[in-house]
């Protein structure tokens, strides 16, 4: 799950129900989804071993034979005797999957490597397939420099303003139409025919963050079409926004302290006093500094305010390889300068060094106001339907849950939580900081997700803890 600056709209994980009827949908009109199931995706070589493809899928599954889009896919074929095909999401909602799996070829193990084809894919409203899109570069720059504590009559409305033309910028250049259909469990029904068209008869799945709903969404509806599924960083399918957004205050707020922790043991730390009270205290002067003027910028014309601050905070918590960065970036950023924490915050709202940004908070926004549309939403252009509700993916084979104990955008009882629901749910624990488990530093760890998703054997609940040092 990605978390965005704390501006406006709260930014909620995609929490959904699918409910009853759609499940019933689905099953009710296997005919009618024939062409689509039949697909063999045209792969062709596009850089550095990977090939990609597009899928079709029906823009609205309860109209299969209305209008078409198209998923893109990326894989990087076995390198030895294979099983199949494993499919990756990376989290969000928003992120680029195709991007993501092109970016490294290390995500996963030379194990996984060796046995599957390694497939990831942009979700509708993502990257390549249909984007979602609603501001200019310019917009968006104003928009993540709005103040995340307005404390004025004047603040308040200047927020609210902003809310509604980003509704309305959405809706004007991305269609009502396409915002209606790029919620969570139209996503998990795009899967499923992705599934077929690699020539798998179940799943084998890896979703990460966001990854871990879209991954519990599709086990409560295809819950016997499922081989192995690993969800690490799990969400609360059954939880309510505004209890998740206090959860993942608390987990920010966790996370910080520990790189407060690590950072009074290295050299160079440029907290004047060196314990976790003093720590957040200068922390939270720094935020208020920012919001009564802000930082000096000597990268560009932007204005370096309180949000670019929380955001380059936050966003360094997803990666205790990023603790280093954030130690540089404070040091200035305590004797004026936020150069250093701009850059930081760009590579968390996923703007480019071009100046161009992605559409990763555009399609978070959009999936977000489908999926669970009574918190972030209140001039959203069209209505979501999905509420949570706890998923039990009755049938299923073991379903493996990883939550890591001081993991900040998804705390560890979220993962305690879904791996209690599963009807098949089964715990692994990684006692470390970070985001997510697997290929983090923990050998224990990985050696029982790859074992899981080769053999298709769970292993017992249990818990591992790093090796790696701190940054």
């Amino acid at each position: 799950m990605r978390r965005a600056s704390k501006i406006l709209m709260p930014v909620l994980a995609g929490l959904i129900a699918v409910t009853g009827a759609s499940a019933t949908a689905v099953a009710a009109a296997p005919g009618r989804l024939d062409s689509y199931y039949g697909q063999r995706p045209a792969w062709s070589g596009c850089g550095n071993g990977y090939e990609c493809a597009k899928l079709a899928v029906p823009l609205d599954y309860s109209k299969p034979g209305g209008k078409r889009i198209k998923i893109s896919m990326v894989r990087l074929p076995a390198t030895g005797p294979k099983i199949g095909s494993i499919v990756l999401n990376f989290g969000g909602p928003g992120g680029s999957g195709v991007d993501s799996l092109k970016a490294s070829k290390d995500v996963v193990s030379a194990d996984i490597r060796k046995r599957f084809d390694v497939v990831s894919f942009d979700p509708r409203g993502v990257g390549a397939s249909s984007p979602v899109r609603c501001f200019g570069t310019l917009d968006l720059d104003a928009y993540f420099a709005l103040d995340p504590t307005p404390d004025t009559k004047a603040e308040v409305k200047k927020a609210e303003s902003w809310d509604q033309a980003f509704a309305k910028y959405c809706a004007k250049n991305s269609g009502k139409e396409l915002l209606a259909h790029v919620g969570t469990a139209d996503s998990a029904r795009d899967m499923d025919v992705m599934r077929a068209a690699l020539g798998d008869r179940r799943l084998t799945y890896l979703g990460f963050s966001y990854g871990t709903y879209l991954g519990a969404v599709y086990a409560d509806l295809f819950p016997t079409r499922i081989r192995s599924m690993v969800l690490d960083g799990a969400e609360d399918p059954s939880q309510n926004g505004d209890d998740l957004v206090a959860d993942q205050d608390r987990g920010f707020e966790v996370a910080t302290k520990s790189f407060l922790k690590d950072c009074f043991r290295v050299k160079g730390c440029p907290f004047r006093e060196h314990t976790v009270e003093a720590g957040m205290e200068q922390l939270d002067e720094l935020y208020a500094r920012a919001d009564r003027s802000p930082l000096r910028n000597e990268y560009d014309g932007r204005q370096v305010t309180e949000a670019v601050v929380s955001a380059a905070v936050d966003y360094s918590m997803y990666d205790v390889h990023t603790w280093p960065r954030l130690r540089q970036a404070l040091a200035a950023g305590f004797k004026g300068d936020g150069t250093k924490l701009l850059l930081l915050a760009d590579e968390g709202n996923g703007r480019r060094p071009d100046g161009r940004y992605d559409n990763s908070f555009e399609a978070l926004m959009a999936i977000n106001c489908v999926d669970h549309p009574e918190n972030p939403c209140p001039y959203w252009p069209v209505k979501g339907s999905r509420y949570p509700k706890k998923v039990r993916a009755k049938g299923s084979p073991p379903i493996v849950v990883v939550g890591t104990t001081r993991d900040p955008a998804t705390p560890y009882k979220l993962a305690k939580a879904l791996a209690g629901q599963l009807e098949h749910g089964v715990l692994l624990t990684r006692d470390a900081d970070g985001h997510t488990g697997y290929r983090r530093g923990s050998a224990c760890l990985d050696r029982k997700v790859d074992q899981y998703l080769i053999t298709g054997t769970a292993p017992r609940p249990g818990t591992c803890r790093d090796v790696n040092p701190k940054a």
